[in-house]
């Protein structure tokens, strides 16, 4: 079957806006799949998938991640699933992922759940929240804290099944050409930055801005941004805003461990046979493993590098200006559960698992990090 190009993928989608066709996914190599095929028969038939990523195209760790976790499918499955991996616009826009995996003009996406934040709004609690929990910690929840379960209750009206597939860990707090002294610094201030930390920025007089990656520097550099978030040191490397940027803070108050997701469209998942869904799962899984050690490897790494070549200023910010964070946090978070209960439900399991990790991780994590590393 060849590869699907963007002219072929629109007019597959227009199609399918009309209801009036099955798309690739839901076809093989021996034809359109029978109906009343039972859910544990192991067929040879050979199924082609598409995913779309809000990354562009080939971006390290998070497009790569995609695109090894595609030909692990096909080895494992021995080439009975095989998956195509577009980065952003290449079928169709970053932010537009969620509705093609929903709509079926794509069987998968890859991109973070805040994304979603206007159409899902309890989807922003499977990426992250401000002064929230850590990597480790929100995988214990989604795995072993329910945290799965309520993430399927949320896509579900829109058929879609989320997963799990990488964390980047602690994230930076972002680049800025002004120094941030005090919550006022604040005001004003037209940011890159998404989900509940762009809430939290609004609610401190600033403006939270939310573009593609691809767009970030131009937008940095035109001033159309006066700073913004992206990801840690090697992806903030890899995008040169150390030559456009004066500042450089720490830590990301508002992504602790931000979750990195693969949505799949629930039909064409259910539509495989039993063992090609264990394989993608399997893989997905690995990815998420992958994606949180290329993190923690490269970051460590570039950010000895920024050091040593360029003259940006890496700064703390003021305990003054955490704290206020911290204050409005709460406030934008009590404000979205009194307006949507499916918003409480999520974040009441949440907050529930986020005060029992707190306190084991003052016994572990905490007094390690503090006392036996230092």
């Amino acid at each position: 079957m060849a590869k699907l190009t963007r002219k072929k993928f629109l007019s597959r989608a227009a199609v399918t806006l009309a209801g009036a066709s099955v798309l690739g996914g839901a076809c093989t190599d021996e034809g359109p799949q029978q109906q009343g095929e039972g859910p544990n028969i192991i067929t040879n038939k050979k199924y082609r998938w598409n995913m779309v990523t809000t990354w562009p195209p080939n971006f390290p760790i998070l497009g790569v991640g995609c695109k090894e976790m595609a030909e692990w499918v096909k080895r494992m499955s021995g080439g009975r699933l095989s998956i195509d991996v577009f980065g952003a616009g290449e079928l169709v826009p970053a932010l537009e992922s969620f509705e093609a995996v929903s709509l079926g003009t794509a069987e998968m996406a890859n991109g973070a759940a805040y994304y979603w934040a206007g159409k899902v709004p309890a989807a922003q609690f499977f990426a992250s929240v401000p002064f929230g929990m850590n990597a480790q910690q929100m995988t214990s929840w989604i795995v072993s804290g329910g945290g799965q379960e309520l993430w399927d209750e949320v896509y579900k009206p829109f058929d879609i099944m989320g997963f799990p597939a990488g964390n980047t860990g602690v994230q930076m707090g972002g680049w800025f050409n002004k120094e941030i002294n005090n919550l006022a610094d604040l005001k004003g201030l037209k940011m890159r930055i998404p989900g509940l930390g762009g809430k939290v920025l609004t609610q401190a007089g600033g403006t939270a801005v939310n573009v593609a990656g691809g767009e970030i520097f131009t937008n940095l550099e035109r001033g159309v941004i006066d700073a913004t978030e992206w990801i840690g040191p090697f992806h903030d490397y890899t995008m040169g805003f150390h030559n456009i940027a004066k500042y450089y803070y720490y830590p990301g108050w508002h992504e602790a461990g931000t979750v990195l997701e693969t949505m799949v469209n629930r039909q064409k998942f259910e539509g495989l046979p039993s063992d090609l869904q264990e394989i993608l799962k399997t893989a997905i899984y690995r990815q998420s493993i992958w994606t949180l050690s290329e993190f923690e490897a490269r970051n460590a790494e570039y950010l000895q590098k920024i050091r040593e070549e360029s003259s940006v200023e890496i700064r703390q910010f003021p305990d003054e200006v955490l704290n206020a964070l911290k204050e409005l946090t709460a406030t934008v978070l009590q404000d979205m559960c009194a307006a949507d209960p499916l918003v409480k439900k999520v974040y009441d399991s949440y907050s529930d698992f986020q005060k029992k990790a707190g306190a084991w991780s003052a016994f572990t994590e905490e007094i390690f990090y503090s006392k036996l590393q230092s």
